[in-house]
């Protein structure tokens, strides 16, 4: 066996895989990091007799993976990529006619398919490490068996990865109730340690994986991979160690999706003869990939993964715990090659708090893409395809939202020839409505080029003004810039249509404004923030001279809806937004509540969205709908500001008195329930009225008055009275609201020769009398007027008779005449 051919752990199952896929369409394969499945599957199911000189097409997640594939099974074959073994991916291609096996990402799979949905030529689909279920994954896989069990019935589909729910996949590519059958390899694993250090979650982990390194660096020999959530955190902890690595025998080398082709390469060669390297990556390196002399991995235990919010529109990159299944991947990088160790920074307890597979993509994704692509294939409801997990319905929703806005869906959801032509780029579909309406505009060029620093990351440097980013791609003579260059110029070719020569042509605003038209933004005046058309806050650094402008068009924010950064933008004309959104600003008159003035004010508005993009003032309307917003609106600053006067505020408090004694039909007068009808029962009664000062006491009395049924006015005046006659015939007003329940103030002489206590609700609740002497001072508080007679009399009367000897002082004030006046002279 010629040395390329080197036996690998793969092999021992490669007849059994070989005899399964001849006799079903799909199976499993489940294979553990280093078992050599990505290279050595393709190789061997090369001359099955049922692939007939068909193809055989091996997706992969990302392109340095497709690349490096690639490149080590023509290595195997003794050949060029491009002969029999060749590669797609976005920016690059190595095919020829020669070629029987594709490595593609799967991204470009799914534009095959949907472009042919017959397959024709292909024999198998591989899906590389499927456990990291990319969107493009799952679409592919639901696309293909959809064309296998429709169309192709020959074609082979295997799904392929070390850590994968293997039963819930096999159930799905099973045919006829029965799952597909799942092969296993065991592989040959190299002995890993597994080292735990822990990790301070206060201090920024950049420091804290620079000593880990360096830790590693001291103890273990070889290289090492690091992983890091992102390439801000990979150049922070490289200038950490930059400062902490003495030995010059030891490279520093990032490994990151933005890099170019060339430089990433780079980082998976071997260290030279005596020297070490440190590569620090993101989850780029964690599958696929074998990094020659590593052989310590230290992990931060973080990814940096995309979050799509449904309510806002926006994907956002979040930095979270690594899944159990993804750490496995990357601790057994340590040992592809020989017995390795892995430094991890968290506890060994935390290992199983970790979630047992990372969330799958489609379940927390934009799927405006995946929409788009199933109308154009006819599909208008995504959940009917065969799908591991089917499409949220929230987000297909924003998803459909967002194209009827761009005009790629008609109202019962079909595409339109804007959305055909959109689909046919392979973009985003913002970026494809950018790219076709700029090149109808006579500005194709430069929308393909602001598509591609778009999505290619890092392209044309990190500023937040796109204007600097499109003049730093411009002067970037890289092979990555090279390249992002021509697949822009296809872009614009494809999209070509009949330029308007009467129109001038956008600017790099205008266009990006195109991409996101519900991201267009207007500066709320503070010097930094800015609101969203729609309805979303974004801050400026104050620093840069896009907090300036008094609108933008945002391409990129990362953050919390309260606390979002703008991260790619533009400055937008006013004019530029009145030509680009003609037909969507809004005009009318807007009739809002002024907290502050409390009062209702008009303004005849123009707003695109949540914008407001120029008001100016009007005459109020004096209708219901104003007595309505007038009537909320004093509510909501407080029942209590209402002209309330003392007889109707004493009218309420006895109707609550009442309603508390006796509970329905009694209407409920407290605040809360007063504020939560205001609309209800008090704007009738303001017509007309526009401010909380225009309100009189006379329409509250009737408004509120007018909430009482005619019995029980009735018998308001009678079970609650507003004044209480004593035996002398003086009236006294009840306090309602006293905290004992109803009380009156009473002299006590005034009281002679009652003998029954006064009571209130139909002689239900006593009457609290609060006695008083002849100056008016607090003598005792009862509600038993007789007991207070037979017993605490005789105390008062001792100390009332020495205090007052003016006035009687009986000593059975229940048998004497009740009087307002002192004793006559001389008695």
């Amino acid at each position: 066996m010629p040395p390329a051919f080197a036996p690998l752990p793969i092999d021992a199952v490669l007849d059994n895989l070989m005899r399964t896929l001849a006799a079903t369409p799909a199976a499993v394969l489940v294979a553990p990091p280093g078992a050599g499945k990505t290279t050595r599957v393709p190789l061997a199911l090369l001359d099955a007799p049922w692939v007939r000189g068909g193809k055989i097409l091996v997706l992969e997640p990302r392109r340095l993976a497709a690349r490096a594939a690639a490149h080590r099974m023509a290595q195997t074959l003794g050949e060029r990529v491009g002969e029999r073994v060749g590669y797609r991916v976005r920016l690059r291609s190595e095919v020829s006619a020669r070629t029987r096996i594709e490595v593609v990402t799967e991204g470009v799979f799914t534009r095959m398919v949907l472009d042919d949905p017959e397959l024709a030529g292909v024999a198998a689909v591989l899906f590389d490490e499927f456990h990291e279920r990319s969107l493009d994954a799952d679409l592919g896989l639901a696309l293909a068996l959809d064309s296998q069990r429709g169309l192709r019935d020959d074609l082979r589909l295997l799904a392929m990865s070390a850590t994968l729910d293997g039963a819930r996949v096999a159930a799905l590519m099973g045919t006829e109730g029965a799952p597909a059958p799942v092969i296993a390899s065991e592989g040959r694993a190299f002995p890993v340690a597994t080292r735990h250090l822990g990790r301070d979650p206060r201090a920024r982990i950049e420091g804290q994986m620079a000593e880990a390194i360096v830790r590693a660096l001291s103890e273990e020999q070889g290289s090492i991979l690091a992983f890091l959530p992102g390439a801000a955190e990979i150049r922070r902890t490289r200038d950490f160690l930059a400062e902490k690595v003495r030995d010059p025998a030891v490279d520093l080398v990032p490994l990151f999706g933005a890099m170019d082709a060339a430089e990433q390469d780079r980082a998976l060669l071997p260290a030279p003869a005596g020297r070490r390297k440190v590569v620090l990556a993101t989850s780029i390196a964690e599958t696929s990939l074998t990094i020659e002399g590593v052989r310590v991995v230290v992990d931060s235990g973080l990814a940096r993964v995309p979050r799509f919010e449904p309510d806002v529109g926006l994907t956002t990159l979040v930095t979270e715990r690594v899944s159990r299944a993804g750490a496995d991947q990357r601790r057994g990088r340590a040992g592809r090659t020989e017995p390795g160790v892995c430094f991890r920074l968290w506890s060994e307890g935390e290992t199983a708090s970790l979630k047992p597979f990372a969330t799958p993509e489609i379940l927390s994704a934009d799927l405006t893409g995946l929409v788009l692509d199933l109308a154009r294939a006819g599909v208008r409801e995504p959940a009917s395809l065969p799908f591991l997990d089917p499409p949220p319905e929230p987000a297909v929703k924003e998803a459909k939202a967002l194209l009827a806005l761009l005009g790629a869906l008609d109202a019962e959801g079909r595409v339109t020839p804007l959305g055909a032509r959109m689909a046919r780029l392979p973009l985003p579909p913002r970026l494809a409505h950018m790219v076709v309406m700029g090149a109808e505009s006579g500005a194709g060029r430069q929308a393909g080029e602001i598509a591609a620093v778009l999505t290619e990351r890092g392209l044309g440097g990190d500023g937040v003004d796109l204007l600097h980013r499109l003049d730093d791609f411009r002067r970037d003579r890289s092979r990555r810039a090279e390249d992002a260059r021509r697949l822009a110029q296809r872009w614009t070719e494809a999209a070509r249509g009949a330029a308007d020569a009467r129109r001038a042509a956008p600017s790099p605003a205008a266009l990006l404004a195109l991409a996101f038209p519900d991201r267009v933004a207007k500066a709320r005046g503070d010097g930094t923030r800015f609101l969203l058309r729609n309805g979303r806050a974004g801050a400026v650094d104050p620093a840069a001279a896009l907090a300036k402008a008094p609108y933008l068009a945002v391409a990129e924010m990362s953050g919390r809806a309260d606390a979002a950064r703008i991260l790619l933008a533009a400055a937008l004309a006013e004019d530029e937004i009145e030509a680009l959104f003609a037909a969507e600003i809004g005009e009318g008159l807007e009739v809002t509540f002024d907290a502050g003035a409390a009062a209702v004010r008009a303004r005849q508005t123009r707003r695109l969205g949540a914008l407001t993009l120029s008001s100016r003032p009007r005459p109020t309307p004096p209708d219901a709908a104003t007595a309505r917003l007038l009537a909320e609106g004093v509510a909501g600053l407080g029942i209590a500001r209402l002209p309330f006067s003392p007889s109707l505020a004493q009218w309420r408090d006895r109707v609550a008195f009442l309603r508390a004694a006796e509970g329905e039909p009694w209407p409920d007068l407290a605040d809360a329930a007063l504020a939560a009808t205001a609309g209800d029962w008090l704007a009738p009664f303001i017509a007309g009225r526009t401010a909380l000062a225009e309100i009189t006491a006379s329409d509250l009395d009737a408004a509120l008055k007018a909430l009482l049924p005619y019995a029980l006015a009735a018998r308001l005046e009678a079970e609650a009275p507003t004044h209480f006659t004593a035996p002398t015939g003086t009236r006294l007003p009840v306090d309602y609201a006293a905290e004992g329940g109803p009380q009156v103030e009473v002299r006590v002489q005034e009281l002679f020769g009652l003998t029954t206590h006064p009571a209130l609700a139909g002689g239900r609740i006593p009457l609290t009398l609060a006695l008083l002497s002849p100056a008016r001072r607090p003598i005792q508080v009862t509600k038993d007027l007789p007991q207070f007679w037979r017993g605490s009399w005789r105390d008062v009367r001792a100390e009332m008779r020495g205090r007052y000897p003016k006035h009687p002082w009986p000593e059975d004030p229940s048998q004497a005449d009740p009087t307002t006046r002192a004793k006559p002279r001389g008695t």
